[in-house]
C-alpha cells in the first residue's frame, strides 16, 4: 500500500481512518510522521512521503506527532490475513518475543537464519527487527509513563530496554519529549476514581465499525468459571503471562475498547496487550471484509443490519484448544462445567480482590499429568483429550502465532478424535486464520438453509468460495441468525 503513492495521498487528504496503520506518512519539511486520519492540515503531497510501518519512519529519523500519535494505531490487518513467514514474524514481534529472546530467539521460531529475518523485513517494513521491537519498546514505555506512578528506571527495564541511558534517549528522539515531560502532559484521573495499585488503564484501538454483541456476548456466554467473569459491563478473565500472571477487564466504547490491566510483573505488558487485541480481533478491516461478504445478496441484508462483526479469539491458542475438545458434542453449559472441573482440580490459584476470578487455566504440561479416570467424559473424548495436551506438552504439535496455520491443521488431524469441525473451530479462533470455514456445524447449515443457502456441506463450501478470504467472519454473521446468548451483549 506505502508504495501507491497517489492512493496514500487521497486517503491522507480525506483524514481516512480506515488505512490508521497500515501506512505512515512522513513529512520532509517538519520531520515528523503521522497516521492518515491526522487531524491536522494535509502537506502538499510533494512533502510526504510513506512507510509500511512506525520503525520505517523512526529508522528515517522522524519523530511521532504529538497530535495524532501514530504510535497508537491499530495494528495492520496485512498480518492478520497473511500467513507467510513475514506475517509471522510481526506477529512473534507483535508478541514481545525479540524482547525476551533476541533475534535469534525470533529466528528459531520461524525456521529462519538471522540474516533472511533482518532482509526480508527491511524489504517489505522498512526497518529490521530490532527496529520493530524497539518502536515496540518506546510504545510501551509511553503506557506505562503515562498510566502508572512507576519510576522511571522501572519503567525502562519494564518496557524491554537494557539501560535506562537507552530508554531516556529513544523516548527523546521517537516522541521529541523526555519521560518527565511525557508525564507531566498526561491526563491525570478524576479524583474520584477508584486507584488500584498496579492497575493500568489503557485505550485499545480498532477500525469501525466494531459489532460488539456476538464478540463479548460470546466471550461471556462461554466463561469458564473462575477464569472468565462478565462484571460491571466488562468481560474480566486471568491470564498466563511470560514473566508472571494478571488479570484484564475489556468492555466496549463507542471508539474504543477500554482495557484495565493488573499485571504481578509489568514486563508482561506489550505480551498481554497483543494477546488482548488476538482475541478481541482488533486489528481487523471490517470495511474490507464487509465490502466482500456483501457481494452475496444472500448475505448482504445480514451485514447491513449489524456491520462490523469480529471473530472472538483467544488469549492462549493451546487452552482454547483443550476447551474445543470439551465442547465436542456438548452444549455449551456441559462444555462450561467440564473446563470449570479442569480448572478447580489442576489450576494455579491466584487473588482477585476486584472481582470473582479465582484460578488460572491449566497449562498442557499440568493436564498432561490427570488421571484419565478422573474425567466425566466418554472414553474416546478422554482419550482425545489427553493425546491433545501431551502434543502440546512435548512440543511435538504448536499452536501460536508463528506456527504455520496448514501446518497446525494436519498436525490436528493426525490426532485420534479431531476432525473438520474442531480442527477449524482451532484455527479460526486459536490461531486466527480469517479464511477458516464450518460447513458442517450445525448453527452455520441451519441459518444457510433460513437464508436460502445450499444446507448440505459440499455445496455451502462450493458457494463460499466466493467469500474468501474471509470465510470466518461469514460464519459470524450466519451464526448470529439465531437467538443464542452468544449472539447478545449481556446486561
Amino acid at each position: 500500500m506505502h508504495t501507491e503513492t497517489e492512493r496514500c495521498v487521497r486517503a491522507v487528504q480525506s483524514k481516512d481512518a480506515r488505512f490508521d496503520g497500515v501506512f505512515f506518512t512522513a513529512v520532509r519539511t517538519t520531520r515528523i510522521y503521522c497516521r492518515p486520519s491526522c487531524p491536522v492540515v494535509p502537506p502538499k503531497p510533494e512533502n510526504m512521503e510513506f512507510h509500511p510501518s512506525a520503525a520505517s519512519c523512526q529508522r528515517a529519523g522522524f519523530r511521532a506527532c504529538k497530535r495524532c500519535r501514530p504510535d497508537t494505531s491499530p495494528g495492520s490487518p496485512e498480518w492478520h490475513v497473511r500467513a507467510d513467514a513475514v506475517a509471522r514474524a510481526m506477529r512473534l514481534i507483535q508478541d514481545g518475543v525479540v524482547d525476551r529472546e533476541g533475534v535469534p530467539g525470533l529466528a528459531r521460531r520461524l525456521g529462519w537464519s538471522t540474516r533472511q529475518i533482518e532482509r526480508q523485513l527491511l524489504a517489505e517494513l522498512g526497518a529490521g527487527p530490532l527496529a520493530l521491537a524497539r518502536a515496540q519498546r518506546a510504545q510501551t514505555a509511553r503506557v506505562l509513563i503515562e498510566t502508572t506512578p512507576l519510576p522511571m528506571g522501572e519503567i525502562a527495564f519494564a518496557a524491554g530496554f537494557s539501560s535506562i541511558r537507552t530508554f531516556n534517549d529513544t523516548v527523546r528522539e521517537v516522541f521529541a519529549l523526555t519521560p518527565g515531560e511525557l508525564r507531566a502532559r498526561a491526563a491525570r484521573p478524576h479524583p474520584g476514581a477508584a486507584v488500584t495499585p498496579g492497575a493500568i488503564s489503557l485505550r485499545l484501538p480498532f477500525r469501525a465499525p466494531l459489532e460488539p454483541s456476538n464478540l463479548f456476548g460470546h466471550l461471556a456466554a462461554t466463561a469458564v468459571p473462575g477464569v472468565e467473569e462478565w462484571r460491571d459491563g466488562a468481560y474480566r478473565r486471568t491470564l498466563s503471562l511470560p514473566y508472571g500472571h494478571g488479570i484484564v477487564a475489556l468492555a466496549p466504547r463507542a471508539d474504543h475498547i477500554a482495557c484495565r490491566l493488573s499485571l504481578t510483573d509489568p514486563r508482561d505488558l506489550t505480551h498481554a496487550i497483543s494477546r488482548c487485541r488476538r482475541l478481541l480481533d482488533l486489528d481487523a478491516d471490517p470495511v474490507a471484509v464487509d465490502d466482500r461478504l456483501r457481494t452475496d445478496p444472500l448475505l448482504a441484508p445480514l451485514v447491513d443490519k449489524a456491520p462490523g462483526r469480529r471473530v472472538p479469539g483467544t488469549v492462549d491458542p493451546a487452552e482454547f484448544a483443550v476447551r474445543a475438545v470439551l465442547g465436542q458434542q456438548v452444549s455449551t453449559a456441559a462444555a462450561r462445567t467440564h473446563a470449570a472441573r479442569l480448572v478447580t482440580a489442576y489450576g494455579t490459584p491466584v487473588d482477585d480482590p476486584e472481582g470473582g476470578l479465582t484460578h488460572l487455566f491449566p497449562g498442557p504440561e499440568a493436564l498432561a499429568a490427570l488421571d484419565p479416570e478422573s474425567l466425566a467424559l466418554p472414553r474416546s473424548r478422554r482419550t482425545t483429550l489427553l493425546t491433545l495436551v501431551r502434543a502440546l506438552a512435548d512440543g511435538s504439535l504448536t499452536l501460536g502465532p508463528a506456527d504455520d496455520r496448514e501446518e497446525a491443521r494436519a498436525g490436528l488431524l493426525a490426532l485420534p478424535g479431531f476432525g473438520p469441525w474442531t480442527t477449524e473451530i482451532i484455527a479460526m479462533r486459536a490461531l486466527g486464520d480469517p479464511d477458516a470455514f464450518l460447513p458442517g456445524d450445525l448453527g452455520v447449515r441451519r441459518a444457510a438453509e433460513g437464508l436460502g443457502l445450499p444446507g448440505t456441506p459440499a455445496a455451502l463450501t462450493a458457494r463460499a468460495a466466493d467469500w474468501r478470504p474471509w470465510r470466518a467472519y461469514a460464519v459470524q454473521y450466519l451464526w448470529a441468525t439465531d437467538d443464542h446468548p452468544i449472539n447478545h451483549l449481556p446486561a
